[in-house]
């Protein structure tokens, strides 16, 4: 009687369906943020060609910008393309400096972000334009030939490894409790 209680309890539908559920977002892929140091293992400093540094890479929304400089010369400003392109740090429209030299942009708006040094700095090069977009959609599948398998054709290519996944993991988590 208690043994029939505990199965109905144990195999109740919510469980089955959390457990289900529980699962299939262990499959998901994972998206993550990238931390860019600028200027890599020159950081930000004078004399460094960030334009150059930052060609080639590419910068979606959610990634973030880490400044590392000597907080007692340097600071992180953010400021419109004509101050940019003029070095005038008169009118930033966000400074980012927090004052220990380890500064972070979080690159949460799709638009193109100016950001100088001010102090006369962004005279020696002390200046990056990085153009932030949407992260891509993932790629498509290539399509199903004629004769290929499929996932409800008889070899079950993708179902029968989830089944016995499924199984086992239910078969551990019934003996753990």
């Amino acid at each position: 009687m208690m043994e029939d209680r505990m199965k109905k309890r144990v195999f109740s539908p919510p469980i089955v369906l959390l457990f289900l559920a529980f699962s299939l977002l262990l499959l998901l892929p994972e998206a993550s943020a990238t931390k860019f140091t600028v200027g890599d293992n020159k950081f930000w400093n004078p004399n460094i060609n960030y334009t150059e540094w930052a060609k080639g890479k590419h910068f979606y929304l959610g990634d973030w910008l880490y400044f590392v400089y000597d907080r007692n010369q340097a600071n992180v400003l953010e400021v419109n393309k004509t101050d940019y392109e003029t070095c005038n740090s008169d009118h930033p429209l966000q400074n980012w400096t927090r004052g220990a030299g380890r500064d972070v942009v979080p690159l949460n708006v799709t638009k193109t972000y100016y950001i100088i040094s001010g102090k006369g700095f962004c005279f020696s090069g002390m200046k990056i334009a990085v153009h932030v977009e949407k992260l891509p959609p993932p790629p498509k599948a290539a399509p199903i030939k004629s004769g290929a398998p499929t996932l409800f054709s008889t070899g079950h290519i993708l179902l029968t490894p989830a089944i016995f996944a499924v199984g086992a993991a239910w078969d551990a988590f019934i003996h753990f409790w």
